[in-house]
């Protein structure tokens, strides 16, 4: 009998049953083979760049520990001859700069003017989310357009206003100024978010008898909460460094905030850096604690919807 000289078919052997073979699976995105040199490059790359970041904040912290000869001396010293800790206690007593009462004031501006702006800007983000009304989109363009004025372009008619209001140079004008010019940002990075969220989620809650409000605040809000936090965070920051604002209003010493009260210690004849330096120090530590405790949920914040 005649052998067949026919090739084996493909996925098959000549002395047994087919074999099912598969193509290796091509990744999208190659393997990194970086090499040790390629590696140790980045890495330097990496340390200049955040060298340059934190060489301001060094310069600061080491200045804060001189003495005022040791800052103004020529030619200048890098690291103090003795660490002078007690400017740190030197400045809080400084009469003409009431250091405590500037710190107190700037917590309770810029913690009073974040609550405000997410009690307004959570449910209207809600609301420009799911619901369509007529002037929407123009609505929606006159809120962004309003993050592009800011306090400094606007201080004398801010000034006249909160006169009017007979509020002018009190905590209460600068929570609102504050708030008015970071509503728009707290509203557009949480109307997003909003929007992400199926309107199905809604309607099955609205289903089982939930109230509107139920389904704002339960439902919705615990799964935007990572927007929430990226707004809160950015409003926060945004109102503890104000300064040309508080500038003009903000007239008795006591009631200005840290970023005006650092102003006093620079003089036209006469400046004390190494107060400068102390003061710059702790207007940043708690800025610095801030980022570190909600680290998680703001880098979720501003990456969430970048995977779908």
């Amino acid at each position: 009998m005649a052998h067949s000289t026919l090739p084996p078919v493909a996925g098959t052997t000549p002395a047994g049953p087919a074999v099912v073979t598969t193509a290796p699976r091509k990744t999208r995105y190659g393997s990194d083979q970086a090499s040790g040199p390629r590696v140790a490059l980045r890495m330097a790359a990496g340390l200049i760049i955040a060298l340059i970041f934190i060489s301001p904040y060094v310069i600061m912290a080491i200045g804060s520990l001189k003495s005022r000869p040791e800052i103004l001396g020529v030619p200048p010293k890098y690291l103090p001859a003795t660490a002078h800790f007690d400017n740190y206690a030197t400045m809080w007593s400084t009469p003409e700069t009431p250091l405590p009462q500037n710190l107190i004031s700037t917590i309770v501006i810029a913690s009073c003017a974040t609550i405000l702006v997410l009690l307004v800007a959570t449910p209207a983000a809600y609301y420009t989310a799911r619901f369509k009304f007529p002037g929407k989109m123009v609505f929606m363009f006159l809120v962004i357009v309003t993050q592009m004025l800011q306090p400094a372009v606007l201080t004398a008619g801010l000034f006249r206003e909160m006169l009017a209001l007979n509020i002018a140079d009190t905590w209460l004008a600068m929570i609102l100024v504050n708030a008015a010019f970071n509503l728009s940002f707290a509203v557009w990075i949480m109307h997003s978010f909003f929007a992400s969220v199926p309107k199905e989620v809604d309607e099955a809650a609205q289903i089982d008898g939930a109230g509107r409000f139920s389904v704002l605040f339960k439902i919705n809000l615990p799964l935007v909460w990572p927007g929430i936090v990226t707004a809160i965070i950015f409003t926060f920051v945004s109102c503890w460094n104000e300064f040309a604002a508080s500038l003009v209003i903000l007239q008795t010493a006591g009631n200005q905030p840290l970023s005006v009260a650092l102003t006093k210690f620079v003089g036209q004849y006469d400046s004390a850096w190494q107060y400068v330096f102390g003061v710059s120090i702790v207007a940043v530590v708690p800025v610095v604690i801030l980022f570190m405790l909600i680290e998680k949920r703001l880098i979720g914040g501003l990456t969430a919807g970048s995977v779908k």
